[in-house]
């Protein structure tokens, strides 16, 4: 540790580096520790993927339009912001989702959680899995659990317990939204490790999430009361709101928007961080939240560096279109629907945003989001923006018989946005961390490549980074001043 005030930096200014700042800055000033603290972001804004527009009184999300009501860290963050009278949940008159099959709509049976039913009466009424299928996912209840402790695939384990139909026509296109990946390729403890709890707590995955829905009432008893009720959660001007909280509340500290990062490198007790610019700066922690495509290059000295060029990405887009209610010719009761890979379309899903989201659109008008692009499914950036909403377009009028002109058009490119989790993935970066703390052990690397890509798995990742690297200088300075 220097002599001097300590500095530390964040490198990456998007939820996860300004929730690692929030959180850092709260820790150390509660302390009394003396520092500086700088949030570098190579971006021109702060705030990452999220970004909200209004435009002719339309609220719209380019980027991610909500969260899980469940996860705590969000909700927290909203509180410790002073935010909670901001947030609002969904239109409880469009609870119905639809998924398509052999090129309609069918409703999802009621009682699905992340595509396990919960209810079986619905479940086996619905159109959407043959009789035969039905029965298979039905064996779930007498299946033997499996007495594993390695990792397996998120479709393995699904088809295993549940049979190929329910995977193929309703869970991966549910999951498809979270990660658009290959659930044959994706890790289930990265993923959905209560999975593999409820396989061995209840020994069936149906009874175990029915179990787990039992404790609905006490996961949403921290939420204020009028999104008690919803899954999901936004905020009533947009997810821009937590943003500008954020950034309002580290406006007492160093924010550096445009300025990019080259290279870290460990200068004894300290990191020297190098720009992009040329200019260095000697710092006594790093909490390093980019990509970690763009972490590799930064971290080039370290041997594990490597490691990370290996986490692919998905690249996915979405296409926001805004019409007059009259040119809508089907009934907006429902939050949207989603279209398995079988489907053969361009479009992965669609969300009724004015639907779902009542304060997104003016009176009299509608805004629709069309999703793009999954593993597999990745010769779509070559398009042009024309071309993407022309794909939609088609894709919706073969659904819904929707011809109208839009009012307007947004396109939102996310190039490399969608972290995959290999089999395995955890003990990789159990393994990568473990290296780099040798190396250099002031600098902590976290985000959506490593725990949870959902804006409040990042939250939470950026709070025990900042907790670690709070926990670590603190080590120091008490060891510097037993030196003295």
């Amino acid at each position: 540790m220097s002599t001097d005030i300590p500095h530390y930096m964040i490198v990456g200014g998007g939820i996860t580096g300004l929730s690692a700042a929030f959180y850092l800055k709260k820790r150390l000033e509660s302390e009394g520790r003396a520092f500086r603290l700088s949030v570098v972001e190579k971006g021109a804004a702060f705030g990452g993927k999220i970004s909200t527009i209004e435009r002719d009184g339309f609220v719209i999300e380019k980027g991610p339009d909500s969260f899980l009501a469940r996860k705590r860290p969000i909700i927290d963050l909203a509180y410790d912001l002073g935010l909670e009278h901001e947030l609002t949940g969904t239109n409880p008159a469009a609870k119905k989702t639809y998924i398509v099959r052999q090129g309609k709509l069918h409703r999802m049976p009621p009682g699905l959680v992340l595509g396990i039913p919960t209810q079986m009466t619905p479940f086996m009424k619905t159109g959407l899995i043959s009789p035969v299928g039905k029965v298979r996912a039905a064996m779930d209840l007498m299946l033997p659990k499996l007495e594993v402790t390695s990792d397996e695939s998120l479709g393995h384990f699904l088809q295993r317990r549940l049979g190929k139909e329910v995977l193929e026509r309703i869970v991966e296109p549910l999951l498809a939204g979270i990660y658009a990946g290959d659930t044959f390729k994706l890790s289930l403890k990265a993923t959905f490790p209560q999975f593999r709890s409820m396989e061995q707590n209840h020994r069936s995955l149906i009874l175990g999430m029915i179990a787990s829905r039992k404790h609905v009432a006490e996961e949403s008893a921290h939420l204020p009361s009028a999104v008690r009720n919803s899954v999901f959660v936004t905020f009533k001007k947009g997810l821009q709101t937590l943003v500008s909280g954020l950034v309002e509340a580290l406006e007492s500290i160093d924010l550096r928007s445009g300025v990019g990062v080259a290279k870290l490198k460990q200068r004894g007790q300290q990191t020297e961080v190098i720009f992009e610019d040329g200019h260095k700066e000697l710092v006594d922690g790093v909490i390093l939240t980019t990509p970690t495509y763009q972490a590799a290059p930064l971290l080039a000295d370290l041997p594990a560096a490597s490691e990370l060029k290996k986490i692919d990405y998905i690249s996915v887009a979405n296409v926001i279109m805004a019409f007059d209610r009259k040119d809508i010719p089907f009934e907006l009761d429902a939050s949207g629907f989603l279209v398995p890979r079988s489907e053969g379309m361009t479009i992965t899903a669609c969300t009724l945003t004015s639907a779902k989201w009542l304060h997104t659109a003016p009176a009299g008008k509608v805004v629709l989001r069309c999703y793009i692009g999954r593993s597999g499914e990745q010769s779509w950036p070559s398009w042009s923006d024309e071309e993407l909403v022309s794909k939609a377009r088609h894709d919706l009028r073969e659904l819904l018989g929707l011809t109208a002109e839009p009012l307007f058009t947004e396109v939102t490119r996310l190039l490399n946005s969608m972290p995959q989790y290999p089999v395995g993935h955890l003990e990789q970066v159990a393994q990568f961390r473990e290296e780099l703390a040798a190396f250099m052990p002031n600098v902590f690397i976290t985000g959506a490549g490593f725990h949870g890509v959902g804006l409040p798995d990042c939250i939470r990742q950026g709070k025990e980074a900042a907790w670690q690297l709070a926990d670590f200088t603190g080590n120091e300075l008490k060891k510097a001043a037993v030196a003295r």
